[in-house]
């Protein structure tokens, strides 16, 4: 074969491999599509980051944050007892961090929590002999702590969980110390003082299992108050630790109506799925809860089988089509880790589970269940 035709045949190859390339680079699309661009036209895609993901020890699961998510939440590091153990003595170090890789990524950071009766350092309740400190001396740290919290972060940490879970499945107010030292007026001064704080800050109440109708009730009640007052609540978050029979998709709808209707918005927070059966139809979500470990309580531990795979794919797809349904009344839906080995879900109510709640497994692979949301939001 001649120089010449070599050179001409080459040329033509080349001309092929480049023009193949080009296609793939400027038509072509992955063939999973990530979650936060799937669902960029209903509602915004979070997920809870831990201390090792925000220091960036963990790098795999922080490659798929960024692909996937536009929203993060922090799951411990700005809980009143990570943030100031000691009267005075702040700790911003991990918060910071934090905001930092939000604010690097273009996402929506939420705060996550100002006032939660667990995880609080017990010197909030407290004086130097040990007793109850005054309901005028707790108001006072309630609101030091917050102006400090949210002063640090006004105008950068976008939404804040003021109250966590201040309400109890039957819909009165939970005995906590804050409840018990200043009354149920403890939670209209947290979100008095998170406005003050930063007035641009968009101001949420987070609780778990929210789709009880008796709790419904009581949120709905607790929230009128506030509004009566003139006070500044944005939104309800509704706490996502759902299981494979609970709760009723039917009341889960009931309330996304009930919280839209007081004008508030409604985020879907700490989503999860547990696979694994509960003890004694245990379906709250009270980390004090224990139960010592039963084998029969740890079903699989070396991975789903098909059949459960299969059942928890549908599960999540259903709330997902609820989501899509109400898109107008929803501004974000959280998940409460990245992977399966994240989740607290292993180790609660029963230490040492394996619980396989969420949408990537354990090596970071997307689930079968990712394809199937994505499917929902192009519907």
């Amino acid at each position: 074969m001649k120089i010449r035709n070599i050179i001409v045949i080459m040329s033509v190859l080349t001309l092929i491999i480049v023009s193949t390339a080009f296609k793939v680079v400027t038509i072509g699309k992955s063939p999973v599509p990530s979650l936060k661009e799937a669902f960029s036209d209903q509602f915004h895609i979070g997920t809870a980051l831990n201390a090792f993901q925000i220091i960036g020890r963990d790098t795999a699961a922080m490659k798929v944050v960024k692909r996937h998510f536009n929203a993060i939440v922090a799951e411990n590091c700005m809980k009143s007892g990570r943030i100031q153990p000691k009267e005075g003595e702040f700790d911003f170090k991990l918060a910071d961090q934090f905001v930092e890789f939000g604010e690097k990524n273009d996402m929506l950071i939420n705060g996550h929590t100002l006032i939660w009766h667990s995880q609080a350092p017990q010197w909030f309740f407290t004086d130097k002999e040990g007793k109850d400190v005054s309901r005028e001396v707790l108001i006072q740290r309630m609101k030091d702590h917050i102006y400090k919290l949210v002063g640090r972060y006004k105008g950068r940490v976008h939404t804040w969980d003021v109250v966590n879970e201040a309400v109890l499945d039957d819909g009165s107010y939970r005995k906590s110390k804050f409840y018990e030292i200043i009354g149920e007026e403890f939670i209209s001064l947290a979100f008095q003082f998170a406005h003050e704080a930063d007035p641009e800050a968009e101001l949420y109440y987070n609780d778990y299992s929210m789709a009880i109708p008796e709790k419904r009730a009581g949120v709905v009640a607790m929230v009128k108050k506030l509004q009566e007052k003139g006070l500044k609540i944005d939104g309800i978050g509704m706490q996502g630790h759902i299981g494979m029979d609970y709760p009723a998709i039917e009341e889960f709808e009931q309330s996304i109506l009930a919280y839209s209707q007081l004008g508030v918005q409604v985020m879907i927070t700490e989503l999860d799925l547990t696979v694994l059966p509960s003890p004694w139809n245990q379906t709250g979500a009270n980390v004090s809860d224990n139960y010592e470990y039963d084998k029969k309580m740890n079903p699989y531990p070396h991975g789903l089988p098909q059949e459960v795979e299969k059942t928890f794919t549908e599960r999540y797809t259903d709330f997902f089509k609820l989501f899509v349904k109400h898109q107008d009344k929803i501004s974000r839906v959280t998940f409460w880790g990245i992977n399966d080995g994240h989740s607290w879900r292993n180790n609660w109510p029963i230490r040492g589970r394996t619980d396989y709640p969420l949408l990537f497994d354990r090596d970071n692979n997307p689930k079968p269940v990712v394809d199937s949301i994505i499917k929902i939001a192009k519907q």
